[in-house]
Order: C-alpha cells, then structure tokens, then sequence
C-alpha cells in the first residue's frame, strides 16, 4: 500500500498521513488496544514511507497517547482514557464498570486529624477542629487512574472511618448520606507530588490532571478533596448551551 496513491499527497503532510492510517486501523477495530502494531520497519515497507517519516508519526501518535512503545519490545494500541464530565460530579467506580472494565480501589489513609488553619477556613471549621482524612487509589483493573485525597466533616458523616472504601467510592458513601446540594471544582494541569507519582505509577516527567473540588450537603462544607488524575490515562469533557443573551446584547 502507497499512501500516495490512497490519498491527496498534496493535502497533507506525509507524516501525518501516516498518523490518519494508524489512527483509522485503531477506531475502525482493525487494531484493538492492547495490541502490538507492526514495527517501524514494517510500516515503512508497507506504507512506502520513509524511516524519518514513520518515526515521526509513531513517536507523535505515542505522545497524544494513542499508542505505547516499549523499547526491545514494540509499539502498542493504548487504552481509551476514561472522561469524566467537567459539569458534573462523576463516580470513578461507574465510569470504570461503564467500560466493561472491573474496578479496584486500595485505601492508603483513613485517620481522624485535626484541621490547620487553611483546611479549617474551606470546610467551614474552626482550627484545630475534628476532621476525617482519606486517602483512596481508584483503579481500572490494576491500573491505578486516580488518587483521591478527601477531607470529611465528621458532622455530616459520624461513621466514616468505619466505612468499606474497597468497593464503594467516599463519594458513592457521602452522596447516599445527604446528596451534595452545590459543588465547585477548580482544574489543574500540575506536576504531581512524589509520592502521589510513586502510588499512581506514573513515569518520571508525565503531569497530572487535578480537580480541587469542595461540595456542600445539609447547609454545610460536606467534604474538600484534591483528585489526582496521570494525564495519560484520563481526560475531562463537558458540554452545554451557550449563555442567554440580555435584552443590551451582552452576556447575562
């Protein structure tokens, strides 16, 4: 096959030809994730492409994390990340069994702590008051896709240190307590702290997607978490209608 001769060779750039063709064998099912692509050399018999040109499709295609390339081993069809809803309030759990995926969770803290004087301030609390404390990897399989780091404010859930975080979410434990009544989540692109690195598996470089979330339940602070997402593996979307315009013309 000529990708000259499948195609407009003066629409686009070579490479990114290329990139089109691997992209089409992967959403057409052709090759499924998890599985080993033909090497480079292949590529470039097959395509009539360059070794400069296929590399720099493969090495592109690699960095937008469609595909995995494992030196001495091969280059591989990369998971969908999963996408949670920006405007919302997703359950790692269900976005996870919505795959047909099985979701794990590991609890790395669960403690009482007393509040400093910044965390005190966001949930509503005096310093030095009473505060529940997780700390929950959230897995698709055993691929470690989230860290969460929860704050609880012991009045709205007394029993939660004795809670099961095994399987069901701090989030699905709260929600079925007092549903949150207002939410508000600040999102981050930031280099993740070392040890959230080391317990999210996460390669030296690689930046995380961080949502700072407070939500309120029963006319108070319910809960302030920071979650953790390895930018490779995850991915937040939303969408909605444009604001109304006013009767002046402007935005209302």
């Amino acid at each position: 096959m000529s990708l000259d001769n499948s195609m407009d060779a003066s629409a686009h750039p070579l490479y990114e030809r290329v990139k089109s063709h691997i992209l089409h064998q992967i959403s057409s099912g052709v090759w499924t994730p998890g599985e080993k692509i033909p090497s480079e050399s292949e590529l470039i018999t097959q395509l009539n492409v360059s070794k400069m040109t296929a590399n720099r499709a493969l090495r592109e295609l690699a960095h937008s994390g469609h595909l995995r390339r494992v030196v001495g081993v091969g280059t591989f069809v990369t998971e969908p990340k999963i996408e949670s809803d920006l405007l919302e309030i997703p359950n790692i759990a269900e976005e996870i069994r919505a795959r047909g995926h099985v979701y794990s969770a590991r609890v790395e803290l669960l403690a009482e702590e007393r509040a400093n004087s910044r965390l005190a301030e966001n949930l509503g609390l005096t310093p030095g008051a009473k505060v529940f404390h997780s700390i929950v990897i959230h897995a698709d399989g055993d691929i470690p896709i989230q860290l969460e780091d929860r704050y609880i404010n012991p009045a709205l859930a007394p029993n939660y240190l004795s809670a099961d975080f095994s399987q069901k979410t701090p989030g699905e434990y709260l929600t079925e307590l007092a549903p949150a009544q207002e939410a508000e989540h600040i999102v981050e692109a930031l280099m993740p702290p070392k040890p959230v690195a080391k317990l999210l598996a996460m390669p030296e470089g690689e930046p995380c997607l961080v949502v700072s979330r407070r939500t309120w339940a029963k006319g108070i602070v319910a809960s302030g978490s920071r979650l953790y997402h390895p930018s490779s593996k995850y991915r937040l979307g939303g969408r909605f209608a444009p604001i109304a315009q006013s009767s002046h013309g402007g935005i209302s």
